[in-house]
């Protein structure tokens, strides 16, 4: 792929140099960005976005293989969406959440029809962080316990509950060491913390060491065990069979409230309407957010069980957010559920998956030394990049910095240089399109990742 151009330009993504050095120069000199270190990074202007491309000042188009931050779950600019927000807007912007309102209760209704279980409340955040905070609140209102085990292998947000979830290193900045949170091995064949061999040891032994912390630290000491039903930004690691059946089981058992962080894995981004539904298993509490709206409108929720809104059925629930349930997110809510239904999105994206990304990872996992595993369901898949498949190495040492992840920088070159955004975290590459790309253009993106991995084939040792 040499072209990064397949069709002519349109005028609205013509060149205009001159406004993307003035979009620069005002968020160099006032926009304080996430993650960084603020002198060190470059920001890429962007002019427009539509479908699963996008477009800078100077004329040049990247296909999207990151969804934004995996959430443009329908793709940039849907007519539908972007109408109904006018008409939202047109008709009542905002209101306060104590009322019942219109584009609310039809958000929630259509959220609880296809959540698992009895998963029929809604409480509406802003994000997926708001709402982990929530569902860890609820969880220990509901017990009466102080304690929430989490995976080491995980990202949960980044306020002050969800920060201390969250497995990564971004936790560490932010670890007071004292908010009640307990972490645990999670299942991951490939680099298994247990020694396994095959899919059903690890699911054995990620169970039994699960269930030795819980006895270690007090079951009676336990609010709940916080799950993303299939790790996000941690690393695409699809449980095991057996794997999170047997974490409700446990939960059962021991009276422990079982949250699946559906945040980045829900609205279709695995192909199904959560990921859950993969392993036939419903939590007590779950988060989303994200694909929600395909981030056209800021919208996160928890689903709340009967059993756990029954606690709150006479007694106030102490939290609340001035706009919980904002109207204008709401109806992108619900334009974006009708989309996906009317357009078989989920089905869709469980199609290109199967059918075309994943055979096609697999191909290029034979072909490239530098790709020692890939994983994924839908539109969510990893690659694990390697220095050396026998050894696992990974490409870049684990949270590297600096030099020691340049080979990581080079591979990323290689892709916007194919015309290809690339999503990159640590030694891997995350295939996380939109729900709704194409067959063609699935194919584009992945030529150009056949090419940008021969970078990284360059660093790999034998």
């Amino acid at each position: 792929m040499t072209d990064i151009y397949p069709r002519p330009m349109t005028p609205h993504e013509a060149a205009d140099l001159a406004k993307g050095a003035a979009v620069k120069a005002a968020d160099r000199a006032h926009v304080f960005h996430s993650w960084s270190a603020q002198e060190l990074i470059d920001p890429l202007a962007v002019a427009g976005a539509e479908g699963v491309h996008f477009w800078d000042y100077e004329g040049n188009r990247y296909l999207d293989f990151t969804s934004a931050l995996v959430y443009t779950n329908i793709g940039y600019q849907h007519p539908k969406v972007v109408a109904a927000i006018q008409e939202q807007a047109a008709t009542m912007t905002t209101f306060a959440p104590a009322f019942a309102v219109e584009a609310r209760s039809e958000a929630a209704r259509l959220i609880a029809e296809r959540t698992p279980g009895d998963l029929d409340k809604i409480f509406f955040t802003n994000a997926g962080a708001e709402a982990v905070e929530h569902a860890a609140r609820m969880a220990r209102i509901h017990t009466g316990r102080p304690k929430i085990m989490s995976a080491y292998r995980s990202y949960h947000g980044a306020t002050a509950t969800g920060i201390n979830l969250t497995g990564d290193p971004r936790r560490w900045a932010s670890d007071t060491g004292n908010a009640g949170v307990v972490r645990f091995w999670a299942p991951f064949l490939y680099r298994s913390p247990f020694h396994a061999e095959t899919e059903e040891q690890e699911c054995a032994r990620a169970l039994q060491h699960l269930e030795d912390t819980i006895a270690f630290e007090g079951p009676q000491s336990i609010a709940a065990i916080v799950l993303e039903t299939v790790p996000g930004t941690a690393g695409i690691m699809v449980p095991p069979p057996g794997y999170l059946p047997g974490v409700r089981e446990i939960c059962d058992r021991y009276g422990i409230v079982l949250i699946f962080d559906e945040v980045m894995a829900g609205f279709g981004r695995t192909g199904k309407w959560f990921a859950a539904e993969h392993f036939d298993v419903a939590p007590d509490l779950m988060t989303f957010a994200k694909g929600v709206t395909s981030g056209y409108v800021p919208l996160g929720g928890v689903a709340i069980s009967g059993a756990i809104a029954e606690t709150f059925a006479r007694k106030p629930y102490p939290g609340g957010l001035t706009y919980s349930g904002h109207p204008l997110a709401c109806a992108a809510a619900v334009a974006t559920i009708n989309v996906m239904e009317e357009e078989g999105v989920v089905e869709h994206a469980a199609r290109i998956g199967s059918d075309v990304i994943g055979p096609a990872l697999a191909d290029l996992a034979e072909r490239h030394p530098s790709v020692g595993e890939v994983r994924g369901l839908g539109v969510f898949w990893a690659l694990e990049l390697v220095r050396n498949k026998a050894t696992r190495e990974p490409l870049v040492p684990y949270n590297a910095s600096g030099a020691d992840a340049a080979p990581m920088g080079a591979f990323a070159a290689a892709c916007k240089k194919e015309g290809l955004w690339p999503f990159v975290n640590m030694n891997r590459t995350h295939v996380v399109p939109a729900c709704t790309i194409t067959e063609a253009e699935a194919k584009e993106g992945l030529a150009a990742l056949d090419v940008a991995l021969s970078v990284a084939d360059e660093y790999v040792t034998e």
